[in-house]
């Protein structure tokens, strides 16, 4: 069985969170969420919290033990850019884009 969790347009660049998805991809529960806690990165803190939020669902909506559980997808996707202006001389402006990505992890009990 599988179990999904999202996290929608959150304030990170999806390049910042790639590598560190690629590096928790097929662990157990409790490794990838070692990573995460001890990584310095902001994207790990947003990782820890929709992998905390997949484990909940599998235990709370499906009764699995978390224990057996494993990551078998996560991912990081560009989510929709806000748009802003940074004053410039002679009263032009230039364009700032801040991204924002869509967390998803799908966690899995067999593997």
């Amino acid at each position: 069985m599988e179990v999904k969790a999202i996290s929608r347009n959150v304030r990170i660049s999806a390049s910042k969170g790639r590598d560190l998805a690629r590096a928790v991809k097929g662990k157990s529960l409790a490794d990838a969420l070692k990573i995460t806690d001890f990584s310095p990165r902001k994207a790990a803190g947003l990782l820890a919290k929709t992998l905390r939020s997949a484990a909940a669902n599998a235990s709370h909506n499906f009764g699995l033990d978390q224990d057996t559980l494993f990551v078998a997808k996560c991912v990081f996707d560009e989510g929709p850019s806000m748009r802003r202006y940074w004053p410039r001389a002679r009263g032009s402006a230039s364009p700032i884009e801040k991204q924002t990505s869509h967390i998803t992890v799908v966690l899995s009990d067999e593997k």
